[in-house]
């Protein structure tokens, strides 16, 4: 069963460009958000979507995977765990971000 804790499975397209970040060593980090959808029937009969927003950060092999190969609009299929921090802005406000930190990755839809 411990391969079932903090495990997140998401298909979704990306909602913008990827931001790459490269560190010392040539070590690379991307950030970006998947759209996820889900189509249900109202009361009334009309299908209604539902649209998530998730963030995700990628590292190392799958960042670069990421810069060379996603675009805005590409669909995907992740694998990763769920992460939780904090920081303060600029103006010194605690801000709270979860992510998604992706270390599986498959490339889908048309090329």
């Amino acid at each position: 069963m411990n391969t079932l804790r903090n495990r997140v499975q998401l298909i979704g397209h990306l909602g913008q460009e990827p931001e790459i970040k490269t560190f010392d060593g040539g070590r690379k980090l991307a950030t970006f958000s998947l759209a996820t959808n889900e189509t249900h029937t109202n009361e009334k009969g009309e299908k209604t979507t539902q649209t998530e927003w998730h963030n995700l950060v990628a590292w190392g092999k799958i960042a670069e995977i990421i810069e060379k190969f996603v675009p805005k609009g590409k669909e995907i299929a992740i694998e990763g765990k769920l992460t939780h921090r904090s920081f303060e802005d600029k103006s010194g406000t605690k801000r709270y971000v979860t992510e998604v930190v992706v270390n599986e990755l498959l490339l889908l839809g048309s090329k």
